[in-house]
């Protein structure tokens, strides 16, 4: 749809598109520019209301506007605005989504072209820590909900000419801007025309949930697949060393989190923290977040399944103190895995201030009862919080929930089946972690399977920052 020379017309379908008079947040102003009528269109509160001031106080003064009549809109854009985001349009879409988003638009009677003018400011947060991935050592900021300011965060670290932000808009109603972000000296360009091709292709009204629900669109996976499809961070540091690695980042607006890819399942056991401390800690904090994966995932089956069909064996290496029933043993289980859920629950949605008491209710008093009134066994809210604990400790939330999911089905199928419920859940969810779908090509279990040794033990291991330069991931 292209604009009209004639502002009366453009102005009758601007009243028709969009709901002039009815929203009280759509600015209109009708104006004239020495003798030349000009119509003013904006979104209150999105604009920077003292820089418009500025424009219009230029371009209405009479000593500064020698024009009365205008004759070229180009030229009179380049020499009468002096504000640098400027540019001309005349395709009535486009300047719809223009003013949707923030910019201010102005149309100038006489001519089929109106100028756009990038004067938006966004009402946002500042820049502080994220709250899930903390470390005692290093930088402080995160990402925010405005997409300008975290690809700034990110041009900070990354001070390349290579370094490339592509603008994208997804969902019909929402036009949620999306930016792909990348070193294209080190990335194939036939990975990046496939990010690319997938957001375009996606037809859908609106991103809800933001960078989650775009997650969910370009990977679809069928309910047998917990496990993390994408890698995201809320830190610049973290994003800024995987784009130096080769990776692709995918920041959606309105999202406080970026999205990494390709994406493997080691990328979750990685944690800054490790890079803030000596080379050999980091190594061990690393093995001991590889170990809390099995823990938390075999721990409390593999104790049922001890303690449940060979009490003998429980009681000669004494992970039980007395002989328990069955039934009692099954009923304790599940009780233990709920209570954990819910105060782990209940913790993360109260306030900060309510959490010590929360930690003091479920670790004093509802353990001791519990106890007391033989509603569990010490043996099983020792292993109970010590698979919490472990899963708690894991870098990724989401890769701790899946654990969760992957461990209740594993107690289910050993309380059924006993020993052979247990070992076939096992394989079953194994085989459900290497057929996890991934974003292109790339493998989950990628680099070993298919097997890689370079590549693999740099993520196992935290080598020295001099011996640790980043690798192009595309050439291991």
């Amino acid at each position: 749809m292209l604009l009209s020379t004639r502002l009366s017309d453009n102005i009758a379908q601007l009243k028709k598109l969009l709901p002039i008079g009815k929203s009280f947040d759509i600015v209109t102003r009708e104006l004239y520019l020495g003798s030349t009528r000009a119509y003013f269109l904006t979104i209150n509160g999105m604009c920077n209301t003292e820089v418009l001031q500025m424009i219009f106080a230029d371009l209405q003064d009479s000593g500064y506007t020698a024009d009365s009549n205008i004759e070229n809109i180009q030229k009179y854009m380049a020499s009468k605005i002096g504000y640098p985001q400027v540019e001309l349009s005349n395709d009535m879409n486009k300047i719809l989504k223009q003013l949707l988003s923030g910019p201010s638009i102005l149309f100038v009677d006489g001519f089929a072209q109106a100028v756009i003018m990038d004067v938006r400011s966004y009402q946002t947060r500042s820049v502080e820590e994220p709250d899930t991935e903390h470390v005692t050592k290093g930088a402080r900021d995160g990402f925010v909900e405005t997409m300008l300011f975290n690809t700034n965060l990110i041009r900070r670290r990354i001070r390349s000419p290579r370094l490339t932000f592509e603008l994208l808009s997804v969902g019909k109603d929402s036009q949620t801007d999306i930016s792909i972000a990348y070193l294209d000296n080190l990335v194939p360009a036939d990975y990046v025309d496939q990010i690319r091709n997938a957001l375009q292709k996606l037809k859908i009204t609106s991103l809800t949930m933001g960078s989650k629900s775009l997650e969910e669109l370009l990977v679809r996976k069928s309910w047998f697949h917990p496990m993390p499809s994408f890698h995201s961070t809320e830190r610049p540091d973290v994003a800024g060393s995987y784009l130096a690695e080769g990776h692709v980042l995918i920041i959606v607006d309105n999202s406080p989190s970026v999205l990494i890819l390709p994406c493997s399942i080691f990328q979750f056991t990685q944690s800054p923290a490790d890079y803030y401390n000596a080379p050999l800690t980091g190594c061990y904090f690393r093995f001991i977040r590889f170990l809390c994966i099995p823990v938390s995932l075999l721990l409390l089956p593999a104790f049922y399944l001890v303690a449940a069909y060979y009490p003998e064996t429980a009681l000669q290496y004494r992970l039980l103190s007395k002989e328990v029933s069955w039934l009692e043993l099954t009923i304790f289980i599940y009780a233990a895995e709920f209570l954990l859920d819910l105060f782990k629950y209940s913790s993360s949605h109260s306030s900060s201030r309510f959490s010590g008491s929360l930690s003091i209710v479920g670790g004093l008093i509802i353990g001791d009862i519990a106890v007391n009134l033989q509603w569990a066994t010490e043996e099983i809210l020792f292993y109970a919080a010590i698979t919490m604990l472990t899963t708690l400790s894991l870098a990724s939330l989401e890769l701790g929930e899946a654990l969760r999911l992957y461990r209740l089905f594993i107690l289910v199928a050993t309380t059924i089946f006993g020993l052979w419920g247990f070992l076939g859940a096992t394989f079953l969810v194994l085989l459900s972690m290497v057929t996890t779908p991934t974003f292109g090509k790339a493998g989950y279990l990628w680099p070993l399977i298919p097997f890689h040794w370079k590549a693999l033990k740099s993520l196992l291991f935290r080598y020295p920052t001099f011996k640790a330069q980043p690798s192009k991931v595309w050439k291991r």
